[in-house]
């Protein structure tokens, strides 16, 4: 488990699923309920772990 404050970037997140694009990431906010990321500074968006976890949870809850 993460700590409650790591972000991580959608090159991260990518990786962390196997995902060849990380626009794939950004499709998932809009489709499917996907934490939305946060604007760290100008050109830094970044994801809570915290909330990434919470939202793999959810889904292994419905699975």
């Amino acid at each position: 488990m993460t700590k409650p404050d790591e972000y991580v970037s959608d090159i991260q997140l990518a990786a962390r699923y196997g995902l060849k694009a990380r626009e794939s990431i950004w499709k998932w906010v809009k489709t499917q309920n996907f934490p939305k990321p946060i604007n760290l500074s100008p050109g830094c968006t970044r994801w809570r772990m915290s909330e990434v976890e919470t939202w793999e949870k959810s889904r292994e809850i419905a699975a």
